[in-house]
């Protein structure tokens, strides 16, 4: 259902049923290192590029969740996914592995959540039964497209993020009442913002008004105040951007606690990584959310939270051709399914 002029209500609270997170060597050392189903002790993958060990990634965290939940892949209707690698090849080419009928998505770091909305929203119409949605990177494979190849040893200035290389997948399947999984309950698609910012090593100073700009209108459309939510997580501004995105959502007038807003950058990785600024990456958010995010909800720690996922909208054709970096962010309500009676 239409709930003012760009979000959704899921009546039918979807189910997330299983999930699958795999992660590289830098993501095993970091805070969450055991909210992932598997870690991988090189970036190679015993593969012959950075670009196959990518998809390889993502490979690997559907056949995780698939397994948890006793399905096989005939079994998925659609697949909802995407990266930032051109023309989205490591998913395109995971789902030519899966046969999964497939929408390729690039959101660049939003994918996540712009695919958890689609796939919520067929799934609530009944459009299908079993829907498989995520969003990989790969730091070297992302890193050699938009920046510098790692070997090249560049430096980075200390508004720089570091790109996740992970991959998080969920299956998403009609609410079956008493089941005691997360479910999706509404979702705010956001709007192209662009303030100008040119700079591709300050990406968390980019995104931060847009984000602010979805997490504004999910609360003015659904009539709701942020203390609804016991946390409101966003994709991957780091440190840079979470503080001005948290700036302007107070600035708007809505009242919000600084414990209560979190970035999945700055939860990932140890303190004594170097990050510069935090994680970014399409795989940032996927990791977070589908490994710790929903293993906190089932503990009980939240009863419902509000992912933002946020992205860049830029190219390395864009940039050398001087243009702003337009940004976008997506925002998904996830809560626990109500208990029969």
């Amino acid at each position: 259902m239409l709930k003012g002029h760009q979000s959704w209500v899921f009546t039918n609270r979807p189910m997330i049923t299983a999930t699958g997170v795999t992660g590289g060597p830098f993501e095993a050392n970091g805070n969450l290192a055991n909210d992932f189903d598997l870690l991988f002790e090189d970036l190679w993958m015993g593969k012959e590029s950075y670009e196959k060990a990518h998809r390889h990634l993502l490979e690997e965290a559907i056949k995780r969740a698939l397994d948890k939940r006793n399905l096989e892949k005939e079994q998925i209707q659609f697949l909802f996914a995407g990266d930032l690698i051109n023309q989205i090849t490591p998913t395109s080419f995971a789902a030519r592995t899966m046969q999964i009928p497939y929408f390729g998505l690039f959101g660049a770091c939003s994918t996540s959540m712009e695919g958890l909305a689609l796939a919520s929203f067929v799934v609530n119409y009944q459009g299908a039964k079993n829907v498989l949605t995520g969003a990989s990177s790969h730091n070297a494979a992302v890193e050699k497209q938009f920046r510098y190849p790692t070997e090249y040893g560049g430096q980075k200035p200390p508004t720089a993020q570091w790109t996740v290389t992970g991959a998080g997948v969920a299956i998403i399947q009609p609410n079956e009442p008493g089941q005691l999984f997360p479910v999706t309950t509404s979702a705010t698609i956001g709007k192209v913002v662009d303030m100008g910012l040119t700079d591709p090593f300050n990406m968390g100073g980019a995104m931060a008004p847009a984000a602010a700009d979805t997490i504004m209108a999910h609360f003015r459309d659904l009539q709701l105040d942020p203390s609804h939510y016991d946390l409101i997580v966003t994709g991957d501004l780091g440190r840079v951007g979470h503080d001005s995105a948290f700036e302007l959502i107070n600035k708007s007038g809505l009242q919000m606690e600084r414990k209560q807003f979190q970035d999945c950058g700055l939860l990932i990785y140890k303190n004594n990584q170097p990050v510069q600024a935090g994680a970014s990456g399409a795989g940032c958010s996927a990791t977070v959310l589908y490994g710790h995010l929903l293993n906190q909800l089932k503990k009980g720690i939240y009863k419902r939270i509000l992912v933002v996922a946020t992205g860049a909208l830029l190219s390395p054709l864009s940039f050398q051709q001087n243009e702003s970096i337009p940004c976008i962010a997506h925002a998904v309500a996830i809560e626990m399914n109500q208990e029969k009676g």
